[in-house]
């Protein structure tokens, strides 16, 4: 979803912030990776990978930026996926893995809301029609995600 959102943003828009002394939009998706990292190198170092040298970088592309969400969503998984199968909670901050993913949706969701104000602010609003079809519906699309059945 956030990558898609990611795909959505005008090039003109990506260095642009909500506020002055603000992150970019490239900084928001940024650190969001590094945060996603960062609570897997504290919680499931066992699927950690190497934190980026900021967490507030402005990382040069755009599928620059789409190879680092990509990364960090693996790493996410793994930490969770390893964490729930073992029965093991997270070293730090949550007693259950699935605390984790859900602090990672809720701060995802956040950011994902500044990058859209952002957009709007400039003038680049994005309709829910353009914007849904890569984000909110792709989870809404009963089936999809089918879980396979026993």
């Amino acid at each position: 979803m956030l990558v898609n959102l990611l795909r959505l943003v005008p090039d003109a828009a990506l260095d642009l912030s909500p506020a002055p002394g603000s992150p970019t939009v490239k900084q928001l998706f940024a650190h969001i990776h590094y945060c996603r990292l960062f609570f897997v190198e504290k919680g499931a170092p066992e699927a950690a990978i190497p934190l980026p040298p900021g967490e507030w970088r402005s990382e040069a592309s755009r599928e620059g930026l789409v190879a680092l969400l990509n990364e960090s969503a693996v790493a996410v998984r793994e930490a969770v996926r390893g964490r729930v199968l073992s029965g093991t909670p997270m070293d730090v901050h949550y007693d259950h893995p699935i605390l984790m993913l859900q602090h990672n949706i809720w701060h995802e969701g956040y950011h994902h809301g500044q990058i859209k104000l952002t957009l709007k602010q400039a003038g680049h609003t994005l309709s829910d029609d353009d914007a849904g079809l890569g984000t909110w519906d792709l989870w809404m699309d009963k089936g999809r995600w089918a879980c396979p059945q026993p």
